[in-house]
């Protein structure tokens, strides 16, 4: 049997494998099983009964160390070879992994902690509400959290390629480095919450992808957790599109500011799915308000402005 474990990074791949590749020629010897890195990914084989206990240790280590917790040498060989787990042992700092990037930030307002709740117990969430309130940047710390915790085992992320007010005309390059721009706060958002490093290789391995609103049709996303940002610039047919997108053991959260749409007048297919599903099981809808922007004061007090009719 052979199964393969998705890595985030050099680090946790030599954690696992110890000095000299230690743990990974014991394991070899004791269990019969054979481990390797190839492509980003942790590849177990053997005998079917140990792989799949030792993909479980694996799994295990890998999600404590993701929650930044510092485990010394000696605890990942015991776990790895079926000793006790590293939970019965208190972790001393510096003597092992180097600490991982947090993906839960703490939220800062209740409509913050509502959303989050919403996104950890509901299978489609809406967010709507202005620039600041987390929406985005939320939503991708639920997906990060729902993919290393193996709740999911893909995460994409989209958004409508549509120019806010400007005609850019034709960029040059490939298909790429020309919808990349529009992608860009996407891109941002997983770098803060993964590192750029990591970020890059989950995207390598297909394991996180970013791709225009358009690249979703035809597709079933099973297993996935999916974020279409920036929903204001999606149709109603796009949206429908969108949302048929999810498959089995998957979910979906919709973001977007309903004051900023650039599409042509008339409602968009946020605010006519919102108004569709509003009474559907398994869906809520958060609507931030100007008393959650966070991003900074001035952001706060130009959101205010806008806000007076005046």
């Amino acid at each position: 049997m052979e199964n393969r474990i998705p890595l985030l990074s050099i680090d946790e791949e030599q954690q696992l494998f110890g000095l000299h590749d230690r743990n990974a020629r014991k394991l070899g010897r004791e269990l019969g099983v054979r481990i390797s890195s190839r492509e980003g990914a942790l590849k177990i084989q053997g005998p079917t009964k140990q792989v799949r206990a030792v993909s479980r240790r694996v799994e295990s280590i890998l999600e404590k160390i993701r929650s930044g917790e510092e485990l010394p040498p000696s605890q990942v060989e015991e776990c790895l070879l079926g000793n006790p787990s590293p939970e019965g042992e208190s972790p001393r700092r510096g003597e092992g992994a180097s600490r991982a990037r947090s993906s839960a930030p703490e939220p800062r307002t209740p409509a913050q902690k509502e959303y989050m709740d919403a996104m950890a117990n509901q299978d489609l969430v809406f967010a709507t509400g202005p620039a600041g309130t987390g929406k985005t940047f939320l939503a991708v710390a639920a997906a990060v959290r729902s993919l290393q915790s193996g709740q999911v085992k893909r995460l994409v992320l989209t958004r409508p390629a549509v120019e806010a007010g400007e005609r850019l005309g034709f960029l040059p390059g490939s298909m790429a480095e020309k919808i990349d721009p529009y992608l860009r706060p996407l891109y941002d958002a997983l770098n803060d919450l993964m590192g750029p490093a990591a970020a890059g290789r989950m995207r390598e391995m297909d394991v996180v992808e970013v791709a225009p609103l358009a690249f979703m049709r035809g597709r079933t996303l099973n297993h996935a957790f999916v974020i279409l940002d920036e929903a204001q610039n999606a149709t109603s047919s796009q949206m429908k599109m969108f949302l048929t997108r999810v498959g089995e053991g998957g979910r979906a959260v919709v973001t977007g500011d309903l004051t900023q749409p650039d599409l042509p007048q008339g409602a968009t297919g946020l605010e006519d799915a919102i108004r569709r599903l509003r009474n559907l099981e398994g869906i809520a809808h958060i609507e931030f308000g100007k008393d959650d922007v966070q991003r900074s004061a001035l952001v706060q007090r130009i959101v205010n402005a806008y806000a007076d009719p005046t």
